[in-house]
């Protein structure tokens, strides 16, 4: 894969923070390195997003969101954001490491659907009459940050830390990049 040059969300863990992270003395950590081997590397990612302003009535409040979604297969949690990106708030960044949009629009529109079903009724299954999505993409395609770790003597396995929220990710975040990574 070339480099190319892409937009990014700024993020919020330096490379020495997500080095201690990896390597710290929590139990998660000593779980992993327990379960798979030594830290072997670290490497920042960026994964595309799609940003769609959603509005729905609750209630009889009317409500505007705007949620970003991945592009890769709509698996990973979505973003919500009060605005749509500042320039402020974005990196230009010229990387290798990204991986590339796969899922169509139709499909990230659905699973958006999906997904926004689920925060919604969280909120008040009562609330929710005569629900009707109204999904409109908006132009900017932008890339979240994560750092992976590599863990392992002969078989690598990959921890995510998410770069904007600064928490780990799980499983379905594990098995998206080692996915990519073995293509």
């Amino acid at each position: 894969m070339s480099a190319t040059y892409i937009q990014a969300l700024k993020p919020n863990v330096t490379q020495h923070e997500a080095l201690r992270t990896f390597s710290g003395a929590g139990i998660s950590t000593l779980y992993w390195r327990m379960r798979s081997g030594p830290l072997r590397r670290i490497a920042e990612v960026y994964v595309p997003y799609w940003l769609y302003r959603v509005q729905y009535n609750m209630g009889r409040a009317a409500h505007t969101s705007l949620f970003a979604i991945d592009a890769v297969n709509g698996s990973l949690d979505l973003f919500t954001f009060p605005r749509v990106p500042a320039a402020s708030d974005l990196v230009s960044i010229h990387t290798r490491n990204r991986i590339a949009p796969s899922l169509p629009r139709a499909g990230a529109e659905e699973a958006l659907r999906q997904k926004v079903l689920r925060v919604i009724f969280q909120q008040g299954f009562f609330k929710v009459r005569d629900l009707n999505l109204e999904i409109a993409p908006e132009p900017l395609e932008l890339h979240m940050p994560y750092w992976l770790g590599f863990y392992g003597n002969v078989t690598l396995r990959c921890r995510v830390l998410n770069a904007v929220r600064r928490r780990m990710e799980g499983a379905k975040a594990s098995a998206l990049f080692e996915s990519w990574l073995a293509a």
